[in-house]
C-alpha cells in the first residue's frame, strides 16, 4: 500500500442473500482489522443477527488484496474479501464464505481440489440524466454480433481489461443471444479463489457500466421472450494434479467418481434450487425454449439437460451445473454442489442413463419412460424442496439455512400479495 500510495481500503464481504456490503478503512486501522479488532453492527446486515447479540468483527484476507484500477491513482483504493467472526475470535456461522471453508475442508480431507469455473452473464441497460437505470436496453444486437451492431463492445472491454488488471485469466467475451445481454468467461480456479473472483466480477462490471454511463444488472431475466442470465458451474475434482473425473476407458471417457458426482448432484438437484436460484425472477428464466433447464437429467454434450458434459477431456473434464442464476450467492451454491457431489461418490450414487435427445421437444410418453421430473416451478416451490432436503442444512449450516428460508418466504408472501399489471389486462374487463 505504500508503494502504490493507497489511502483507502475497502472491506468486502457477503451477506446471505448474496449481496456486497463495505466497510472503508484508511491504512491506520488495518493492523487492528487484521488482528480481528474491526467491530461492526451484525444486526444491520439482512440474515446475519439479532439486536441482542449483533457484535461482529471483519476479519481481511490479505490474499485477496486487489488494487481498485476504476479508482483514482493517486490516493488509491484497494480492497480486501473478509471473513466475519465472532468478538471472541471465533469464526460466525452465518459467513458464507467461512462455511464454504468448511464444506472444502471435507473435500479436502478426501484428498481432492475442488475446482470451479463459472459463467458470467449480464444486462447492459441506459440510465438517466441522474444516473439511475432506465427500462431502455442498451442495443438489438445477438449472439456472438459486434461493433456497430454491438454497442456494448467498448464497455465490455474495458471491463475485460480491468479484470485482466486484476489478475483474472480472460478466456472469452462476446454478446450473448438476448438483446444488451453480454458473457464474460474466466479461467477457472480453486474454488474458494473462484468464489472470491465472482464478487469481483459483480463488482467490476458494474463500476465500468456506470463509468459508460450504463447500468450492468445480474437480474436473471428482465425480459419476457427472450434469454435469461445464468451463471453456468463447470466443476472438477483434482487429486495430485490429476482430473478425477477423467478416465479414458470409461462411457464419454468419464471416471466412475465423475458418473457418483452426477449422481449425486442430480439426487440433490431440487433440495439446491433454491439457492441456486434465489429470487423470484429467477424462475421467469426457467421456462422452455430460452437454454435453461427444466428437467433433472445429464447428457454427454445436449444443452437442455440440467447437466452436461463439455466436449473437452484430460485435465480439462469437468461437469455442468447449468441451472444456477447470477444472483446466487456464490459461497453458497458452492458449498451445496460440492457437498451433493461428495455424497454421491461416499455413497456411489449411480445416475441415471445420460439423455442425449432435446429434452424440450419430448412428448409427455418419453418423458415418462425417461422418469423425467421437474426442477421447482417457482420460489416457493424450491423453498419447499429445500426444506425437504437435509443436505442443504449439512452444506450452508443451520444459521444461513434458516436465516435463508426466513428471508425468502418473506419476499415469497410479499410478491403473493401484489396484482400484477398482466392480471389487470387479462381479467379486469373479462370479469
Amino acid at each position: 500500500m505504500e508503494e502504490k500510495g493507497i489511502e483507502f481500503i475497502r472491506l468486502q464481504f457477503i451477506d446471505i442473500f448474496g449481496v456486497l456490503k463495505s466497510m472503508n478503512i484508511t491504512p491506520d486501522e488495518l493492523d487492528e482489522a487484521l488482528d480481528g479488532k474491526l467491530m461492526f453492527d451484525g444486526s444491520s446486515i439482512d440474515g446475519f443477527a439479532r439486536i441482542n447479540e449483533s457484535d461482529k468483527c471483519l476479519v481481511p484476507d490479505p490474499d485477496t488484496f486487489q488494487i481498485m484500477p476504476w479508482r483514482p491513482t493517486e490516493k488509491g483504493v484497494a480492497r480486501m474479501i473478509c471473513d466475519v467472526h465472532n468478538p471472541d475470535g471465533t469464526p460466525f456461522e452465518g459467513c458464507p464464505r467461512w462455511n464454504f471453508k468448511r464444506v472444502l475442508r471435507e473435500a479436502t480431507d478426501m484428498g481432492y481440489e475442488f475446482n470451479v469455473g463459472p459463467e458470467g452473464e449480464f444486462f447492459l441497460f441506459h440510465t438517466d440524466d441522474k444516473g439511475r437505470p432506465t427500462l431502455e436496453i442498451h442495443d438489438k444486437a445477438g449472439y456472438f454480433d459486434l461493433a456497430p451492431i454491438d454497442y456494448g463492445e467498448d464497455a465490455r472491454r474495458d471491463i475485460v481489461l480491468t479484470m485482466k488488471q486484476m489478475g483474472f485469466r480472460i478466456e472469452a467475451s462476446h454478446h450473448e443471444v438476448a438483446p444488451g445481454q453480454h458473457e464474460i468467461d474466466f479461467k477457472y480456479d480453486e474454488a474458494l479463489k473462484t468464489a472470491d473472483k465472482w464478487v469481483t466480477f459483480r463488482d467490476v462490471v458494474k463500476n465500468i457500466a456506470k463509468n459508460h454511463c450504463l447500468y450492468a444488472t445480474f437480474m436473471p431475466k428482465p425480459f419476457a421472450g427472450e434469454n435469461g442470465s445464468a451463471m453456468h458451474c463447470n466443476q472438477s475434482l483434482f487429486k495430485n494434479g490429476e482430473n478425477i473425473f477423467h478416465d479414458p476407458n470409461g462411457d464419454y471417457e468419464l471416471s466412475e467418481t465423475a458418473l457418483y458426482y452426477v449422481g449425486g448432484l442430480l439426487r440433490h438437484a431440487k433440495g439446491m434450487t433454491a439457492i441456486a436460484n434465489p429470487i423470484i425472477n429467477s424462475y421467469k428464466r426457467l421456462r422452455p425454449g430460452y437454454e435453461a433447464p427444466i428437467n433433472i437429467a445429464w447428457s454427454n454434450s445436449n444443452r437442455s439437460t440440467l447437466i452436461r458434459i463439455p466436449g473437452r477431456r484430460g485435465k480439462a473434464t469437468r461437469v455442468e451445473l447449468r441451472s444456477p442464476d447470477p444472483v446466487a450467492n456464490p459461497y453458497l451454491i458452492f458449498s451445496v454442489m460440492l457437498k451433493a457431489g461428495l455424497e454421491g461418490i461416499k455413497n456411489q450414487i449411480t445416475p441415471p442413463p445420460s439423455v442425449e435427445e432435446d429434452v424440450y421437444c419430448l412428448t409427455a410418453k418419453q418423458r415418462a419412460d425417461l422418469d423425467l421430473t421437474y426442477l421447482p416451478r417457482d420460489l416457493y416451490a424450491a423453498l419447499k424442496e429445500m426444506e425437504n432436503d437435509p443436505l442443504v442444512e449439512e452444506a450452508i449450516g443451520s444459521h444461513c439455512y434458516n436465516r435463508f428460508l426466513e428471508g425468502k418466504y418473506k419476499e415469497w408472501n410479499e410478491y403473493a400479495e401484489q396484482v400484477h399489471r398482466w392480471e389487470m389486462d387479462t381479467y379486469l374487463r373479462k370479469y
